[in-house]
């Protein structure tokens, strides 16, 4: 099938799925590129509109990214943000100057006169920036089209080249009109349609995968999380030879491997099997304090249940897995920082025992995985399902992680998630869960003391995952909360709640 395509050059901006997944919810196909992709590999896309994104370097470095310089002449309109705006500024015999770096909130002023960017939008409105290079002197034949308090050139466009910039950052969802200036780009400098939705990328996945897998037996890493069940149900749609491999590690929340099995052996009609490698984890876990450590304990012994389970079965070329496209940002792609290693990303072995992996969601956000879902026909109750990570209860027990103290938290974090249910706000908090710090503090029940655990309650709503803010709970419902796990759970004296953002924080602890 033959669609409208818009390329996005990558720069090296952590932003820079953001972008893409902005001009997807548009209704538009896209891509993400490497900055150096050949001019001849860009034309047979075939192209309606080319993004270049933002990134860390200064265009006055040495080793700066820059695109094959044809690209300027493929009639193609362009839209360059941030490190991309400076970058076109520059080519174009502008001046890019480094001065006071601009980051976070600013107010955006419009200026009058012709702009597709900026077309229906107010006069004023809320930008995001993260920079520290600004345009000081425009290229000829360029217009301003915005300004801050700070940057006069925040917006500039040449209607003849078809070229668009911005130095702030529409993808992000702090940007008020964000979403509006990338449609202006897509629908009135390209001129498109926008053909694509959720439907199409779930028919030319199952079709991919069909291609891809043939009559090959295919073995998939089933957690019950929305984002494996996803996988799964995919690959299911495209493969005869779907096995799927649900691994009990001894991590999982209070019933959930009864939950798993009766959901999608029993529902779902997979062929699924249950491995109970709860010893094996454990005894792998012992003396194991450090964050890290322990991710990259619990991928690997994932991998190597994995691979026992496929000799079991015979030859198996394909193992599957729901690793989304957050999982990746934070286990340091393409050169990022790395935040933490998940489990099926930064802790793989570097020796795997299949073929390939294949990891059919790897480039979409966790609101767009549920969107999948909801496409395939997936019920609610599997769609809306609290995330839940991986490595399980090994990350939100701090430091050593024993039998003890996994008993201590399923069953508060039971009490939690009862709570929150019964006060409706279940769909409302995007996650909530309990963490088993490993402080201990004095209390003092009935007529004795007591030295216990402290334990933290954490709830925030999001969207995608990659920021997040602290839910605002009702007192109410905490203190029920509160009581509750402190009488009815055994040494637990004290109960926190987390009221830390992301970033700085994470969602998890660890």
């Amino acid at each position: 099938m033959q669609r409208e395509t818009v390329l996005i050059l990558d720069f090296g901006s952590q932003f820079n799925q953001l972008i893409a997944r902005r001009v997807r919810e548009l209704g538009v196909y896209c891509e993400l590129i490497p900055f150096s992709t050949p001019i001849e590999k860009i034309k047979a896309y075939e192209p309606k509109g080319i993004i270049f994104s933002g990134g860390p370097k200064s265009v006055y470095e040495e080793d700066s990214p820059r695109p094959d310089d044809g690209i300027y002449s493929l009639g193609v309109p362009i839209f360059g943000i941030c490190y991309g705006c400076q970058l076109i500024a520059q080519r174009f015999g502008g001046q890019v100057f480094r001065g006071e770096s601009e980051y976070g909130k600013c107010t955006l002023n419009r200026r009058d006169g012709k702009t597709v960017l900026f077309d229906g939008l107010p006069q004023e409105s809320i930008c995001w920036m993260s920079h520290s290079d600004y345009v000081r002197d425009l290229p000829d034949d360029f217009r301003v089209t915005a300004s801050t308090d700070n940057v006069p050139n925040v917006g500039f466009e040449d209607d003849k080249r078809k070229i668009y910039c911005v130095q702030f950052h529409p993808e992000v969802a702090h940007t008020e009109k964000g979403k509006d200036i990338i449609s202006n780009f897509l629908f009135k400098a390209c001129r498109l349609k926008g053909d694509w939705n959720m439907a199409n990328f779930a028919a030319e996945q199952i079709e991919l995968l069909r291609e891809k897998i043939g009559d090959k037996k295919v073995l998939c890493a089933l957690s019950g999380g929305v984002d494996s069940a996803v996988a799964a149900t995919l690959i299911h749609r495209a493969c005869p030879n779907l096995i799927c491999v649900f691994v009990d590690h001894g991590l999982l929340r209070k019933n959930e491997a009864e939950e798993v099995v009766r959901v999608f052996a029993g529902e779902q009609k997979m062929n699924l099997i249950k491995v109970d490698a709860q010893d094996e984890f454990l005894d792998a876990l012992k003396g194991a304090c450090e964050p890290e450590k322990k991710r990259k304990i619990i991928g690997s012994h994932f991998i190597k249940v994995f691979e026992r389970e496929a000799k079991k079965i015979g030859k198996v070329d394909f193992l599957v897995q729901g690793t989304i496209y957050p999982d990746r940002i934070e286990s340091g792609l393409n050169g990022s920082a790395t935040i933490k290693s998940h489990h099926n990303v930064g802790g793989l072995p570097s020796v795997v025992d299949f073929k390939e992996i294949i990891e059919p969601l790897r480039d979409l956000f966790k609101d767009e995985v549920r969107a999948l879902g909801f496409t395939l026909g997936l019920p609610e109750s599997i769609v809306m399902r609290q995330p839940f990570p991986g490595p399980g209860l090994g990350i939100r027990i701090m430091g050593e992680v024993t039998r003890e103290k996994l008993e201590i938290l399923r069953e508060a974090d039971c009490i939690y998630r009862e709570e929150i249910a019964k006060a409706g706000l279940d769909k409302s908090v995007w996650q909530y869960f309990a963490v088993l710090t490993s402080t201990q503090t004095v209390g003092v029940m009935g007529d004795y003391r007591t030295y216990d655990y402290t334990l933290a309650l954490r709830g925030v709503t999001s969207v995608d995952g990659m920021t997040a803010d602290w839910a605002r709970i009702p007192y109410e419902v905490l203190d029920i909360v509160s009581r509750r796990i402190v009488n009815e759970v055994k040494s637990v004296n004290r109960v926190v709640y987390d009221i830390t953002s992301k970033p700085p924080a994470t969602i998890e602890w660890e």
